[in-house]
């Protein structure tokens, strides 16, 4: 049975650079179960899945505009530090952790920190980057 937009699926995964430093992988783990659809892989990755079968095996070389996007400049913003949540633990070239007034969660990457100002980045951390993704499907269900 193919992979359908509705699938749960069973497989393994690894995003890399095209000259094989890998950023994550399930390889050398369990494989991931999921659902397509479900915001555990990226939209743009589950668009490759579509189609493909038990027992595939792929590799996909992905443009930075077909994986994460381009890195936006817009999204770099330096806040003063007094407008930053005094619980939030602050040390360069770390994910930091916000809510939105909604409460829904999102991060940024503190590049940059001194006595007044923090600059953070809110880009994908993979943006801008030419991605291969590997899978093999282990079971569609």
């Amino acid at each position: 049975m193919p992979i359908q937009a509705d699938s749960y699926l069973t497989l393994h995964y690894r995003l890399a650079s095209p000259e094989g430093e890998t950023f994550v992988s399930t390889f050398d783990l369990s494989p991931a179960t999921l659902q397509m659809g479900g915001g555990q892989l990226a939209p743009q990755l589950e668009a490759r899945l579509i189609g493909l079968q038990e027992g595939e095996h792929r590799v996909f070389d992905l443009l930075p505009e077909e994986a994460f996007g381009a890195v936006n400049p817009r999204l770099v913003e330096r806040i003063a530090r007094s407008a930053l949540p005094t619980d939030v633990v602050l040390r360069e070239n770390a994910i930091v952790e916000f809510s939105t007034p909604e409460g829904k969660p999102f991060s940024g990457f503190l590049r940059a920190l001194s006595d007044t100002r923090a600059t953070f980045d809110f880009n994908h951390p993979l943006a801008g980057k030419h991605i291969r993704f590997e899978v093999k499907i282990i079971a569609v269900l």
